[in-house]
């Protein structure tokens, strides 16, 4: 059967390259972009980071869970690469229609972070964003379980530590929650 693997973290904390390794040694893959889904919003978007986009969030958040189950329930092995905080994956997952999926979170230093997006072309987090949503996945309280703290190596070398563990399922997380 095929599976869900959700890798989150900050901006700047890998995961657009991880994600695309991961996916590149998966098939069949699809690999999806969560950001992807807020650029979906048009007129009168606010900036997910803010407490007034909560309801947006959650609207953007579930299209994204159901796009993403749908994929895996038609046979592909399915990488979702975004900033999904801890607190927004049970609408995620409620919204896929799976039984199960696996989450695993990038959380480099933030300092590293911060260098990584404000170096990227087209930069729109800055680094007050990426330090705030840093601090948000700091504080959630993530288990290690699930946790990628501090990446090392090279990008190749996190995806084989993360296909790995996903294959052993390390970051399984089903109706019982993140454990």
């Amino acid at each position: 059967m095929s599976t869900l693997l959700v890798i989150a973290g900050p901006p700047g904390a890998g995961k657009t390259t991880v994600s695309s390794l991961v996916s590149a040694r998966l098939s069949p893959s699809v690999l999806l972009r969560g950001d992807a889904f807020f650029r979906f919003l048009d007129q009168g978007a606010q900036t997910p980071r803010l407490p007034e986009a909560e309801e947006q969030n959650r609207t953007v958040i579930r299209a994204s869970g159901a796009a993403a189950g749908q994929y895996t329930h038609g046979g592909f092995e399915t990488v979702f690469d975004g900033v999904m905080r801890p607190w927004f994956l049970p609408t995620f997952f409620e919204a896929t229609g799976l039984d199960e999926l696996h989450y695993a979170v990038l959380l480099p230093l933030v300092e590293r972070c911060v260098h990584n997006v404000t170096t990227r072309e087209g930069n729109r987090d800055g680094e007050p964003g990426t330090r705030y949503m840093h601090e948000q996945f700091t504080r959630a309280g993530i288990t290690d379980r699930h946790l990628v703290d501090g990446p090392k190596g090279t990008p190749e070398q996190v995806a084989a530590d993360i296909l790995g563990r996903y294959r052993r399922g390390d970051f399984a997380y089903g109706a019982q929650g993140i454990a």
